[in-house]
């Protein structure tokens, strides 16, 4: 087996969770990277939702955004924002979100606005886009991230995307029907949350990894499940399709160099 980094580790471990049958919505970064893995594998039919309006496309490298226009080429159709909103995503016809986060609570609440107070941030962020909706009406929400003390945190500063509230029944207090965060993927370790309190739970170390580097970057009191578990290291058809994906997206996005001093 080759070495493999914690980010490879994430974005394979992420990659598994996505069945033939699934229909997803993708964020763009590491659950683009996870995405397109397993339909370079596993699951050759999944169909990928971006949020530019393409369906079922099939890039050949990563996109840089929602708009690049590798996604546009190689769908199998695009539709306008307002009918991917309305109708494929509101409608109920997307299975899986698969979203990143800068800051994350323990109830899979989002915050990708702003770090601080929001009338005078230490940090503006990109925003939701999409995320808030993709949240509440996908069937079920996964999420992948770097664990970090600046990412993990026991309270974030701004709710961008809903996950589980406070925890337990809040989503179904709110008239929210949907499953919301099933499945958190990080660098070191698989997590989901508990049935009765909806909190995040270990439930799969990486190889490797210990429970105490786990709470070291995470900034509330981590629970772990009485089984704990093992994640199966990629296997080298996984790291293959991976390398050579971020090859060829690296490769794509170069571009010619220019002379800054010009």
């Amino acid at each position: 087996m080759s070495d493999f980094t914690p980010d490879e580790m994430m974005t394979i471990a992420a990659s598994r969770a996505l069945g033939n049958s699934d229909v997803c919505f993708v964020g763009i970064g590491a659950p683009s990277a996870a995405c397109n893995v397993a339909r370079l594998t596993h699951a050759p039919d999944i169909t990928l939702i971006y949020e530019s309006g393409t369906i079922g496309t099939a890039p050949n490298v990563l996109p840089l955004s929602i708009g690049d226009g590798e996604l546009c080429d190689t769908a199998v159709t695009t539709v306008s924002v307002p009918e991917m909103f309305r109708y494929w995503l509101m409608g109920g016809r997307i299975t899986i979100g698969f979203l990143g986060a800068a800051q994350l609570d323990k109830f899979g609440n989002i915050n990708t606005t702003v770090i601080g107070d929001y009338h005078h941030p230490k940090t503006r962020l990109p925003g939701g886009g999409g995320a808030p909706e993709i949240a509440s009406s996908c069937g079920e929400i996964y999420i992948t991230m770097k664990q970090s003390l600046r990412g993990m945190v026991e309270k974030i500063d701004f709710f961008t995307s809903f996950g589980h509230g406070d925890g337990g029944d809040h989503r179904q207090r709110l008239g929210i029907t949907t499953k919301g965060p099933t499945l958190l993927i990080t660098d070191l370790a698989v997590w989901k949350p508990d049935p009765a309190t909806k909190e995040f739970t270990v439930v799969s170390l990486h190889p490797g990894v210990t429970k105490e580097q786990v709470q070291a970057t995470c900034g509330w009191p981590v629970k772990f499940a009485d089984t704990l578990e093992e994640t199966p290291a990629p296997t080298e058809s996984e790291l293959n399709t991976l390398r050579d994906l971020k090859a060829r997206t690296e490769a794509a996005h170069q571009g010619p160099k220019t002379n800054e001093a010009a």
